[in-house]
């Protein structure tokens, strides 16, 4: 699974002057975060596998609750709360 991890860039080597000065009107020798363009944002799951493991997880849990194993049984193969095997099981009905 890969792990983006964020770095550290100094202002002063990837800025203007310009724009570095008109920040410090706003933000003076701290920290500032500058997310991502909405058209360069990936949606939650996609440098990974986990979308994909966690709809395989959820539709085997739906097929074994349907050849009859228990609520409490699954949440214990799964180690989840009950109350998410049912969350899994309704969606799993509505969304199939």
């Amino acid at each position: 699974m890969e792990r983006r991890i964020m770095k550290y860039e100094k202002a002063q080597n990837i800025l203007p002057d310009g724009i570095i000065e008109m920040i410090q009107n706003y933000i003076d020798g701290g920290y500032i975060y500058i997310p991502k363009k909405n058209e360069n944002k990936k949606s939650w799951g996609e440098n990974t596998e986990t979308k994909r493991y966690l709809k395989v997880r959820d539709k085997e849990i739906f097929n074994k609750y349907s050849s009859g194993a228990s609520v409490k049984i699954l949440a214990e193969e799964y180690f989840l709360t009950e109350g998410s095997i049912r969350r899994i099981i309704r969606n799993q009905k509505s969304y199939g």
